[in-house]
């Protein structure tokens, strides 16, 4: 095993990873900017080391600072978290030159995966049904408007490197395809330095179902069952849940089969995640490939007993899976709420500053994820995550009464969250009968805001 682990990220999954390291007796260095001297992952971790100023550009995407610090601590590997650098193949590539192991896949899967555009051609030739679009990228406004004559509005304009809703915009009128694809082009090339884009059909009101893969060297490939996502706001996750109550036991084996065949397309190695949106008939399509570990995958970790972290560096190391398909047994249901630091009364507006006391829910079957302690300061430069709260129970519903109660507990005094918005989703009776899609939260937000104690105060 590794003897010690550069922790190429910050906040909650910094802490994740440097316990998986710990647990593992891998000995973890923690890399900080000038905005997180006092994070948590700095309190915990033996070794820390400053790798810039506030900005992400100049510290955490500094991949020179931190494979200077990799290096001068005797690191044998680099873990990426998710963010930030961990689907970029160039630094995966650069790792290898610094004989540094990455916890991932290698900069050519990466390349092939994370480009909507040649992974939606790969996924085509392995048989795996995906979403009507245009065959590779599209380069101007006119040849989208091109393409979107061909399949049909509404349409969905996407950038080929893109992730998290960002560079995306829907399109239901011809007369607006234009603005709208400068838009997102405009907005990808900010965020992530490519402005590539295609286009495809927009499959309306869809379930985001996406099924959890890990894969070793020796070939083995194994999946963990499926993660309903489709409680989102402008297409970022904020409920996340397994099993999925649209799934049957046929359509379930059906989409895994796909999830493996992906996986085996694209010659991946550690551990990934399959999307697809599955439309109201029961038809399912690809949508995209994270070459990373994903912000939920507690759920799975929850119904699965298995440790992704864990089994992401024993893969690196070059050991088989832990576990065979065959050994994989999901048992009960696991729900996780993303705890942000927003205003949601001010439209979701970023709310940091100073924390007073924290008070994390916990009890059987509750798990709290989190970046956050009494006195802590919340940066305003990175995303606003802030925890994440996980149960898991031997039933749905069992699950939805226990997530009430741990996040009644929750307690952070100082910035607005996202916890009581939270809650009365965990009322709403569309989701407590789990017939929910992606068009939840924009159909009753106001319902929700109404009924939590941003209605109240107002």
């Amino acid at each position: 095993m590794f003897k010690r682990m550069l922790i190429a990220n910050r906040g909650e999954i910094a802490v994740r990873i440097l316990r998986a390291c710990r647990e593992l007796d891998i000995d973890p260095v923690v890399v900080y900017s000038q905005a997180d001297k006092d994070s948590l992952a700095v309190q915990l971790a033996e070794h820390s080391w400053c790798i810039g100023p506030a900005r992400a550009q100049d510290s955490y995407l500094n991949q020179d600072a931190l494979l200077t610090v990799a290096k001068a601590t005797g690191c044998e590997a680099v873990h990426p978290g998710y963010g930030f650098l961990s689907e970029n193949a160039d630094f995966a590539d650069a790792c290898a030159r610094e004989d540094l192991v990455f916890v991932g896949p290698s900069g050519d899967v990466m390349r092939a995966m994370g480009n909507k555009a040649a992974a939606r051609e790969l996924m085509q030739q392995a048989g795996v049904p995906v979403v009507p679009g245009s065959e590779g990228g599209v380069a101007t406004a006119a040849e989208a408007a091109r393409v979107a004559d061909a399949i049909g509005y509404p349409v969905l304009i996407k950038a080929a490197a893109g992730g998290g809703g960002r560079g995306m915009r829907r399109v239901f009128d011809p007369a607006q395809l234009e603005q709208l694809f400068e838009e997102a082009r405009a907005e990808a090339r900010a965020c992530f330095g490519d402005d590539e884009m295609y286009l495809e059909k927009l499959v309306l009101n869809p379930r985001h179902i996406e099924f959890q893969i890990i894969a070793d060297t020796q070939g083995n490939i194994v999946h963990l069952g499926e993660r309903d996502c489709s409680v989102q706001r402008r297409s970022q996750k904020m409920v996340e849940e397994s099993p999925s109550h649209a799934l049957d036991q046929d359509l379930r084996q059906r989409m895994a089969v796909s999830a493996v065949a992906a996986a085996r397309a694209a010659g991946y190695v550690n551990a990934g995640t399959i999307e697809f949106v599955l439309d109201p008939s029961g038809a399912y399509y690809f949508i995209e490939m994270n070459t990373r570990i994903q912000v939920e995958h507690p759920v799975t970790e929850m119904v699965s007993g298995i440790d992704l972290v864990r089994e992401q560096i024993r893969i690196a190391q070059g050991l088989p899976l832990s576990v065979t398909q065959e050994q994989v047994e999901l048992r009960g249901h696991a729900i996780e709420c993303r705890i942000n630091a927003e205003d949601p009364a001010r439209g979701f507006a970023p709310s940091p500053g100073h924390v007073g006391l924290v008070h994390m829910p916990s009890g059987c079957g509750v798990r709290t994820d989190s970046l956050l302690y009494s006195g802590c300061e919340l940066s305003p430069y990175y995303d606003s995550l802030a925890a994440k709260v996980i149960v898991h129970a031997p039933t749905r519903l069992q699950a939805i009464r226990r997530m009430r109660r741990a996040l009644e507990e929750f307690t952070v005094q100082g910035p607005a969250t996202t916890v009581d918005v939270l809650h009365q989703i965990m009322y709403h009776p569309q989701f407590v009968r789990g017939s929910y899609n992606t068009s939840f939260l924009d159909q009753n937000l106001d319902e929700l805001l109404a009924w939590s104690s941003y209605g109240k105060e107002a």
